[in-house]
């Protein structure tokens, strides 16, 4: 599975001003709801939340992922947000976070979901790349980076 087959450029948002984990984490659930029409922020947020509570998704160098499975949903969404300034998110570095790629998968979908997580992982564990996510002056150009990066894998 490609990143550009579960983003789309309208969920993909810069420059967000939050103050908290649970506040990036509402705004990503809302931005993966408002793109589906299925879904609730509310139902959303549940899932990512009940995720985090197993362990925080923050990979260190101010990238998390957030993801969790959606009973009854048959497609796998993401959503990408930047952060106008980092918040603590209990990352393995304990770093703030500004880069968040939340992700919703079917309940059922295990394969999948840990080849995306681990495309996305592997996406963001490279200091230029991270580099260039952060200098993005558009949601635009930020979802060429993200959909050109991981074709070439």
């Amino acid at each position: 599975m490609k990143i550009s087959e579960i983003l789309a450029p309208g969920r993909i948002s810069c420059d967000i001003v939050v103050n908290s984990k649970k506040a990036a984490l509402e705004t990503l659930a809302g931005m993966i709801a408002e793109g589906d029409g299925e879904l609730t922020q509310a139902e959303v947020f549940e899932s990512l939340i009940a995720r985090e509570k197993l362990g925080s998704t923050g990979l260190g160098n101010g990238i998390a992922i957030p993801h969790g499975r959606q009973k009854g949903s048959t497609k796998t969404i993401g959503a990408f947000m930047r952060l106008n300034t980092g918040v603590s998110y209990d990352a393995v570095d304990q770093k703030p976070v500004d880069l968040l790629f939340a992700l919703l998968v079917p309940e059922e979908s295990t394969e999948a979901h840990l080849q995306i997580l681990s495309q996305l992982a592997k996406l963001f564990s490279d200091p230029e790349t991270l580099n260039k996510f952060r200098e993005c002056e558009s949601s635009e150009q930020i979802f060429a980076l993200l959909t050109n990066a991981a074709s070439t894998d």
